[in-house]
């Protein structure tokens, strides 16, 4: 952080009191919340500093409207027409520091402190990419500290898998889910999702959401599971074949009937 940004976020912070502290992941999603439904009359307006990042108005937006803001952000931000509430995608170290929310109607401001923590590629992979061998237990660790006011949801392929509300915890509140995990899925103290005697069809991506009341957060998990098969097919000739396939270490043998 420059002296400027540290000037600018002891200058603010004195002037107005943060209303949230937000700690992410590089990677991330966060959406920073008004919470408020907006009316045709209220104009809210975000900034990123003292910079003009968005302004919307009834069911018009706009945008990052200079080079500047287009060149920091490259289409990664968005905004809820019904809320206004502001939507950081793929949020980079350089999104760090204090966004103000300003509502001219209301004479309202909220002060939201982002603070990404930055790691390599090959920490966030190890964090984020996870390959077990079929019937082994894997943890997708969330890699925060559960607040017992926020909701924490866990989902498959976008289907709901587990959701924690403070110290109360919900498993696979539907059928499909119950068929497909057969009790091999398991939240911690810490909201990370364990899955035990993993298999192949357990392989995907996995999404972790956390809901505060200001703001939310959006994280995503890969999971290959590999095993090792044989499929063995009768010709009528003699006849031996085999590929492998290395993703999923599936062998295919061709044996004659002779």
């Amino acid at each position: 952080m420059s002296f400027y940004e540290v000037f600018f976020d002891a200058r603010i912070k004195g002037a107005f009191a943060v209303d949230s502290d937000v700690s992410v992941m590089e990677g991330d999603t966060v959406t920073l919340h008004t919470g408020v439904q907006m009316n045709q009359q209220d104009i809210m307006i975000w900034y990123f500093g003292e910079d003009r990042l968005a302004i919307i108005n009834e069911d018009k937006q706009k945008i990052c409207e200079d080079v500047e803001c287009k060149e920091r952000f490259r289409d990664r931000l968005k905004l809820d027409n019904q809320t206004g509430s502001l939507t950081i995608m793929n949020i980079t170290i350089t999104d760090s520091g204090l966004y103000k929310l300003k509502n001219t109607t209301l004479n309202t401001d909220n002060i939201f402190s982002v603070t990404v923590d930055g790691v390599s590629a090959a920490e966030r992979d190890e964090i984020k990419r996870k390959s077990v061998k079929e019937g082994e237990s894997v943890t997708l660790d969330t890699h925060v500290i559960k607040n017992l006011t926020d909701v924490m949801r866990w989902y498959f392929n976008d289907s709901l898998i587990a959701e924690i509300t403070g110290d109360q915890r919900e498993i696979c509140s539907d059928v499909q889910c119950k068929e497909r995990y057969r009790d091999r899925l398991k939240v911690n103290q810490t909201g990370s999702l364990i899955i035990t005697n993993t298999r192949i069809t357990d392989s995907g991506e996995y999404t972790l959401q956390i809901i505060s009341s200001r703001f939310s957060i959006m994280r995503s998990f890969t999971l290959t599971v590999s095993g090792e098969y044989h499929l063995v097919i009768q010709c009528m000739f003699p006849f031996y074949f085999r590929i492998q396939f290395n993703i999923f270490r599936v062998h295919y043998i061709f044996r004659s009937t002779k």
